[in-house]
């Protein structure tokens, strides 16, 4: 096989990682090898990775810090992306900010409330960055993406910029018309309410203290597993069917809280799978609910 590095050499500062264990960039810890895995640090960088790409014929996977993703065992063929802290920059123009792509959830919220502005207090404690947050509408606590978005600065497949308005987004729950659109969010502009920072803050601690007191953070995990199903919350459902602590290999129903899958220790790709199978057979069998993953699944079975 054609060395990779050879094909990319040039095209970013970052070192370009060989075989490099996806286990190393999901917050689930799970994921075989990518053949190249590269982390840009600008525009420029990307721009150069994926006309490289395109021009040799090599596949392109692009990922945040893989707080919602599970890679399969055997790992991503082609090129991986990383869109993650060298992508970072942040700008404030009065109540208006403008992010990087790479930039946490949790630096973003924290950098809102030292300018006293309100609205981005709900992404304290989600994991990951505000560019993957975006492509999926993350939310929690009544907040979500879509709430506080104004534009978004977006990039195609072959390097093409483009500026984007919240209203061609298509914001629902979980979803943006983004998703497999080919299109690679580079920065995010939000727009905030001033309030007061005292106010902000406490309302920070409460979203933080309620996510610590009941999720399983003290696991790996890609936070919550399935999406919330009309009508009912996963976890209670889960719950109800007795499948807190249900085990398949390294893979475990949180006995803390039954929404979330965690590893206990040397899970595989092919543990959660079955296990997430498990799940929805049985709970489809006992009350006639599907469950719809949450979590992106990306690479080789």
């Amino acid at each position: 096989m054609t060395d990779l590095r050879s094909i990319f050499a040039g095209c970013t500062a970052k070192p370009l990682l060989a075989d490099e264990p996806m286990s190393k960039h999901t917050s689930f810890h799970i994921g075989g090898p990518a053949d190249l895995l590269a982390a840009p640090s600008s525009e420029g960088e990307l721009a150069a990775l994926l006309a490289k790409a395109a021009e040799a014929g090599v596949p392109v996977t692009v990922v945040g810090n893989g707080s919602n993703l599970l890679v399969r065992d055997k790992g991503i063929r082609g090129l991986v992306i990383k869109l993650g802290n060298p992508m970072g920059s942040i700008a404030v123009d009065g109540n208006v900010v403008t992010f990087g792509s790479g930039v946490s959830l949790a630096m973003a919220s924290k950098k809102a409330a030292s300018l006293g502005l309100s609205g981005m207090e709900f992404a304290v404690g989600i994991p990951g960055t505000i560019g993957g947050a975006v492509y999926m509408n993350a939310g929690a606590y009544d907040g979500e993406m879509s709430k506080v978005v104004r534009s978004v600065r977006v990039m195609d497949m072959q390097g093409r910029v483009e500026e984007l308005p919240a209203a061609k987004l298509d914001f629902s729950y979980r979803h943006t018309a983004l998703m497999g659109s080919g299109k690679l969010v580079t920065a995010v502009t939000v727009e905030l309410v001033p309030a007061d920072e005292q106010a902000i803050a406490a309302k920070m601690a409460d979203f933080s203290e309620r996510r610590t007191s009941k999720q399983p953070l003290e696991l790996p995990s890609a936070g919550s597993m399935f999406k919330r199903p009309p009508g009912y919350f996963a976890g209670t459902l889960i719950e109800q069917t007795g499948l807190k602590g249900y085990t398949v290999g390294g893979a475990q129903v949180s006995q803390k809280h039954a929404g979330f899958v965690v590893n206990i220790g040397g899970a595989t790709a092919a543990d959660v799978l079955q296990l997430i199978a498990d799940v929805q057979a049985k709970v489809q069998a006992a009350h006639g609910v599907h469950l719809e993953p949450e979590v992106l699944v990306l690479g080789e079975e």
